[in-house]
Parts: structure tokens; sequence; C-alpha cells
């Protein structure tokens, strides 16, 4: 396994260009929870709050495809210098509104949206530049992906540790210009990268970058797989706080079952880059997403809490590989001028899933046994599996142990 992962790092100016991208990606933790820890205490209004953060979110998350398409047509240092002096700017404006208590939530939502809308999108950009760098090698690029997937996993839970570190010795708003100075370090090197530079726009090729839509239906068979991972996800962020309540057990226990999901998928991720897969990718992608819903049947039936930090992390082994897996396939499905919008479209089903997943958990947990939520939603994510292996096998041109390649080109 150390073999294969350090051929990925042995790549020329691979560690550089993905330990910038990882600097400014650490971000993505720091600034939202300090955001909303400063929103709450500038106007003591946790339903404020609670609209700041959706609004945040969901210019992040819906605007994502949006952002990426601006460096598929104009070229990673182009589209990110600006997008990353937008939204410095946002945040610094933020800060200063939060400084003080009294400031009009209105103004609050205003900024906070306009900051998502501009968040640099290094995650889907540093896995186009990964399938520039494995130049076609389909093995070392799953690798490379799985290794970009597991460090992702641990930045998001490195981010809020930070955030409690500061927090601890300082207002909640110094959290967010730590935040913008990572992102600020983290992408002046990663787009400084040859790497990086190397990428070629769509705005210089005879082939430009297709449309949202066009790339979007290129793609709807790994993003619809993306969305039921996400459904998981957020549903068990919810259910398992429902489940340690219900078993008296405090908020501690409810973080080691949350390790034990995030420990778990950390490694099926390494364990999945390390295989030569001969079983197509839309098999794997099926299967994946099929063995996750039955863990999630299962956790309903766990006795108590520890059993259920074993099943959480089973079901994590298939959360990485999952989503690793949706990107080989939404990169293999367009052309290059076309990767980092295919690969926003994955992220954003991941995310806006974990979005609806814990509003749908919180709808049935206070009418339902929390056993009925996981297996319900066990049940959605395993029918999600047969419908994309469905579709899958009508489509074309199925790679054996890589990714599928639709036989027409992109225009």
């Amino acid at each position: 396994m150390s073999a294969s992962y350090a051929q990925v790092l042995r790549i020329p100016y691979a560690r550089r260009t993905f330990a910038t991208a990882l600097l400014g990606r650490l971000s993505y933790g720091v600034v939202p929870l300090s955001v909303m820890l400063a929103v709450t205490r500038a106007s003591g209004s946790y339903a404020v709050a609670g609209a700041v953060m959706a609004l945040f979110g969901a210019t992040v998350v819906f605007l994502a495809p949006a952002r990426a398409a601006l460096i598929d047509r104009f070229g990673p240092p182009r589209a990110l210098v600006p997008l990353l002096s937008a939204y410095v700017l946002l945040l610094a404006l933020l800060t200063a509104a939060l400084w003080r208590p009294g400031a009009p939530p209105v103004l609050l939502g205003t900024l906070t949206a306009l900051a998502g809308a501009c968040v640099p999108p290094l995650g889907p950009t540093m896995r186009t530049v990964w399938a520039r760098l494995a130049q076609d090698d389909k093995a070392l690029l799953q690798r490379a992906y799985s290794l970009d997937g597991v460090a992702e996993e641990l930045l998001f839970v490195s981010g809020p540790l930070l955030v409690g570190v500061l927090v601890g010795a300082a207002a909640p708003a110094v959290g967010i210009v730590v935040g913008a100075a990572l992102m600020v370090a983290g992408t002046t090197g990663f787009v400084r990268s040859p790497a990086v530079r190397a990428v070629r726009p769509a705005g210089s090729s005879p082939r430009r970058a297709s449309g949202g839509r066009r790339v979007l239906r290129r793609v709807h068979r790994p993003v619809v797989a993306a969305a039921a991972v996400g459904l998981a996800l957020g549903v068990l962020d919810l259910l398992v706080v429902v489940f340690a309540e219900r078993h008296q057990h405090g908020g501690a226990s409810v973080a080691w079952v949350l390790a034990a999901l995030s420990a778990g998928s950390a490694v099926g991720g390494m364990l999945n880059g390390a295989v030569n897969w001969r079983t197509p990718a839309r098999t794997r992608l099926a299967l994946l997403t099929a063995c996750l819903g039955l863990a999630l049947v299962g956790a309903g039936l766990a006795p108590g809490l520890g059993t259920l930090a074993l099943v959480m992390a089973g079901a994590g082994f298939f959360v990485s590989p999952a989503i690793t897996t949706a990107y080989l396939i939404a990169d293999a499905a367009v052309a290059p001028e076309s990767r980092t919008q295919a690969g926003a479209w994955v992220n954003t089903a991941v995310n806006a899933g974990s979005t609806g997943g814990t509003a749908v958990a919180g709808a049935l947990a206070g009418q339902l046994p929390v056993a009925v939520c996981f297996a319900l939603t066990g049940g959605v994510v395993a029918v999600t599996a047969v419908l994309v292996m469905t579709k899958g096998a009508r489509g074309r041109g199925a790679l054996r142990g890589g990714t599928d390649r639709e036989a027409t080109p992109v225009a």
C-alpha cells in the first residue's frame, strides 16, 4: 500500500501542489464554524445564526458548479485569484460587522451569502490537477483521488479542533480571520505551482468546456450515487445524537461514534486506492452504495452505543471509496476541458444530500423509532444503488478496472 501512495507523491510537483491545496482547504473546516459562533455571539440568537449559516451553505453548495465552470473556462490561476480576492474582502467585512454586537441580521446574511458564493473551489481544482498529473494512468489516478479524499476527511476533523483552540483564547471572529489567512496562503501557493499553471483552460482549446446542464447529463449516474451517500451522512449526524439521548449517553459519546465513522471512511479510502480493481467502476459504485445502505439498516439493530460505533466504522468503510469512485466515473465521462465542473457536481451532490438528509432525519426522528429511521435511510440508499446499476447497464463504454467513458467525445 505504501508503495502505491508513495508513487503518487513522487510525481513531479505533486507534493508541493497537494500540500498548498490542503492548506487552503483547511479553511473549509474553520470558517463555517467560526462564522456560526461569531454570529451567535453578536446577535444573541440561534435563529439568526441558523438562517445565516443556511444562506452560506446554500451559496457554497449550489453555486459550486458555476465556480468550477470558471476554472474550466479560464484556467485555475485566472479564476482562483479573483474568487480569492472577493472571498477575503467579504470575510473581512463580515468580521468587522461581527466584532461588536448589534449588526443587522440582513447585513450578516448578505455578507455571508456573498462570501459563500466566492469560495475558491480548491477541492475540484486539485482533482483536475491530479487527473493531469496521472497522465491517463487510471490506477495512479485512483490512488491520487483516494489519498485526496482521505486527506479531506481529516481536514474536516482538524478544522473544528483548530476553532476550538482559537475560541478558547480569543473571540470567535478571530477564527474567521485565521480561516481567511489559510485560504490566502494555500491558494497563493497553489496557483504558483507549475502543475496548476500547466492546466489548459477551455478558452485556449479548440473544444470549449460544456455547459453545466450538459455536464450534469454526462455525470448523472455518479451524482445520484453521491447524493445518496450524502443523504446517509446527513441522516447519521442527527440519528446518532437521537440514539445516544434515548440510551442516556452524553455528547462526548456521540463524538466517539462519529469519529468511528470517519475512521472507517479513512481506512476504506486508503484500502480502495491500494487495490488495482478489475471490476468496472460503475459496478463498484453500485456495490459500495448498496453496502452502505445495508450497514445503515444494521445500525438500527444495535443494542447500545458501543455496538453502534462498530457498525458506524463498518458503514464508514464504504463512504470514501464510494465518493472516490463517483469522482473517477465523473472525470472519465467528460472531456478534460470540463473535468472541474464534473467533480464539482459530485461534490455538490454529496453536500446537498447531506443537508437534505439532516432535514429529513429531523422530521422523522420525532415521529418514528430511531431503528425505523435507520432502516428507511438504508433502504433509500440501497434502492439508489440498484438504480445506478440499472442505468449503468444501459450505458456504453465501460472500461474494465477503470472508469466509464462515453463513446462520443464531449464538444
